[in-house]
């Protein structure tokens, strides 16, 4: 008997904040189609986001794949991509089943079921369980009340089966690594590069109002044990050539003594392999005088959420943190030779101009390697939408990406708020590319001038500035034209 088969398909979602510096890996699919595929079914994944299709090349694939279910995955800003992937699925032959999951739609799926007839079944959370079991039920005929962790439509009615808990251990999980095209996923930074991702803990156990991960995953935090990381790690490395990988965990060190059994593990199987993740400022300090093993382990580039420089803020959105302690966490790790890499949040509703001159000015203080300045997204499930609400000015989800303004602050326009973030990154880069001609250390001047004339060339950033014009026909200043002819002159 022929195999049930499901198509995963990412989005065609472009907002060019985190496609700068790589193709990234839909990890959340790779999970899923590693448990359909134990599960008994076929699965694929079509990467549409990556390959930079359309859904022209997305009827094509599904055409070409007859699958019998079409899944997707979605947060905030891809939700209208993600659903449109699902009618078209359901234009060629309404008998597939569709299926989509991610943050939004775990927390929003009345309002998903009222936007469009051509989703069937939502994935609420974690889905390695809760898929096949759907699967099973589907094909089965088996009763959809008892397959926890899913909403669906019945007759007019929206029916949310309870909550599916979470898995207490998710070591040694099936893994569908060998359904992606490898040759689209590459570290754009490092020319040649094969990267990967790797999850090794979920959740996060602080309050930052503004998060979407710590409503997903319920202030709950997991993490997998030091060998099952690195044994991953080491599967990705000689089987694909993977030499640069992301930890995609939002907070992956919290626990010292299991994160400093990762670092050890892999310093001593020495694989090469280049790492990105992201962890908070406490940790750093917290990690000070071990920092020197996150360098010989592989770590390039870590991201610091610093989010604020004003402390009001930060305590505003429940970010426990301090400035100084930022500060003092992006120092440590400039020491030991460490790319950093951190966020300003800007348009708050009591966001003035001169609130984000003060900003821009402890930004370059602060002096990290690549600092982001970005619009405040209000998730429409976050705990800090309802404070915002009053201040929403766009309603259209693919707004929400953090680059475009859709909040309006009581003494700023969204124009302002815009013209604001281009003028932070064009002060902030304008100062930060003279210390980079500076820079003694050989590969991280190559890394920073890279980077930087990707941000310029291929960015949200070029798009806001335009190649030779502002939006509002204003010159490009001439420090921008000098730093891309200097980015162009250490090419060649």
């Amino acid at each position: 008997m022929k195999k049930q088969k499901i198509l995963f398909i990412t989005p065609p979602f472009h907002a060019g904040v985190v496609e700068v510096a790589g193709s990234w890996i839909p990890l959340n699919m790779v999970y899923l189609a590693g448990a359909a595929t134990k599960a008994g079914y076929e699965a694929e994944i079509y990467d549409a986001m990556t390959k930079k299709v359309g859904f022209e090349e997305i009827r094509e694939k599904i055409l070409e794949s007859a699958p019998d279910f079409v899944g997707t995955s979605s947060f905030t800003s891809t939700v209208p991509d993600a659903i449109k992937v699902l009618e078209v699925a359901r234009s060629i032959n309404p008998g597939i089943i569709t299926i989509i999951g991610g943050v939004h739609p775990s927390f929003m799926y009345e309002e998903l079921f009222s936007l469009t007839q051509s989703v069937h079944y939502v994935v609420r959370g974690e889905g390695e369980i809760t898929l096949p079991e759907l699967l099973n039920a589907l094909v089965n005929g088996g009763k959809m009340e008892d397959v926890k962790g899913i909403a669906y439509r019945e007759h007019d009615k929206v029916i949310a089966t309870p909550s599916r808990p979470f898995m207490d251990n998710f070591d040694a999980q099936p893994m569908g690594w060998d359904l992606l095209d490898w040759d689209d996923y590459t570290y754009y930074i490092l020319p040649g590069s094969k990267l990967a991702s790797v999850c090794t803990s979920r959740g996060c156990e602080q309050e930052c109002t503004f998060c979407s991960q710590q409503k997903m995953w319920n202030r709950s935090w997991r993490g997998r044990s030091p060998g099952d990381v690195v044994q991953e790690m080491e599967h990705l490395n000689s089987r694909y050539g993977v030499d640069v990988i992301l930890f995609t965990d939002d907070y992956p060190s919290p626990d010292r003594e299991r994160w400093e059994g990762i670092i050890d593990l892999l310093i001593e199987k020495n694989m090469g392999i280049k790492i990105l993740m992201e962890t908070r400022a406490k940790d750093i300090i917290r990690d000070q005088d071990i920092l020197h093993k996150y360098k010989k382990a592989g770590i390039i580039h870590i991201y610091v959420g610093t989010e604020s420089t004003e402390q009001e803020c930060l305590d505003y959105i429940k970010k426990d943190l301090s400035i100084e302690e930022s500060k003092e966490a992006l120092r440590l790790l400039r020491e030991v030779g460490i790319v950093t890499e951190t966020s300003m949040i800007l348009g708050f509703p009591d966001e003035t101009k001169e609130n984000i001159t003060n900003t821009l000015r402890l930004a370059i203080e602060y002096n990290p390697d690549f600092a982001h300045f970005l619009a405040i997204a209000p998730w429409p499930y976050s705990d800090i939408y309802n404070e915002l609400k009053d201040y929403i000015e766009i309603y259209d989800y693919k707004k929400y990406n953090l680059i475009d303004p859709v909040i309006k602050p009581k003494a700023m326009t969204l124009e302002e708020i815009d013209h604001a973030i281009i003028h932070c990154y064009k002060t902030f880069y304008t100062h930060k590319f003279k210390e980079i001609l500076n820079e003694t250390d050989e590969f991280k001047k190559n890394y920073m001038i890279t980077s930087m004339k990707l941000m310029m060339t291929t960015s949200f950033i070029k798009k806001k500035m335009g190649s030779l014009t502002y939006s509002n026909d204003e010159e490009m200043p001439p420090e921008m034209k000098e730093i891309m002819s200097n980015l162009i002159k250490n090419e060649t």
